[in-house]
């Protein structure tokens, strides 16, 4: 059922940097290795309705749907735009503060997880990925899919919370210098914008 080939195309899928994985580092970066956990398990958590979708068929009907997919994308775009703007405004230092981060983290997963539901190209990307690896002379396809979700949810969790832990090992580095912190602001509120707006420019 877990073919070398379904591990080897979900860990490159997984590893390429997407809108979770700038998340995520941005969180750990900003807020520690704590955080950066609770942002991976938000992302992971968000893609939950998508393999949801794929699995029960509704991902086919959102495909054929043009005004559900472009109302899922203006929600999506909206809401990358709004973070690329709170990035871009937020001024505060970044600082070792494990207290914040405990204080934040039930937010910092309800952002995480808006970022991957929000995102319509997940549906269509798991109708098109998931199936191709299920074996056509299954005797429970269904179960053979959810196998194959729950694996590829355990790798984006594993995945991103390494991408959290590297970018709190830079983190020092980073809180030492003020000019570093602002341009990293820059650079995320930059990337979160051009992903709106490649999201925008999507089609189905």
């Amino acid at each position: 059922m877990l073919s070398l080939e379904f591990l080897i195309t979900s860990l490159i899928v997984v590893l390429i940097p997407g809108t979770g994985v700038v998340f995520t580092v941005a969180t750990g970066l900003a807020h520690g290795r704590r955080a950066s956990v609770f942002a991976a398990l938000g992302c992971t958590a968000g893609i939950v309705p998508h393999l949801l979708a794929t699995v029960l068929g509704l991902a086919a009907l959102m495909h054929a749907s043009a005004l559900a997919f472009q109302a899922l994308k203006v929600a999506g775009v909206a809401y990358l735009l709004y973070l690329a703007w709170a990035t871009w405004r937020d001024t505060t230092p970044f600082a070792i503060d494990t207290t914040a981060a405990r204080q934040s983290a039930r937010r910092l997963m309800v952002k995480a997880f808006l970022l991957n539901i929000l995102n319509p190209k997940l549906s269509i990307f798991f109708l098109a990925f998931l199936p191709q690896f299920v074996s056509p002379n299954a005797a429970a396809p269904m179960a053979q899919l959810l196998v194959l979700s729950g694996v590829f949810m355990a790798m984006t969790f594993a995945v991103f919370v390494l991408y959290g832990l590297l970018a709190h090992a830079f983190r020092k580095a980073v809180i030492e210098s003020p000019r570093v912190q602002a341009w990293l602001r820059r650079g995320f509120a930059g990337v979160f914008a051009g992903l709106g707006a490649q999201l925008a420019l999507a089609e189905r």
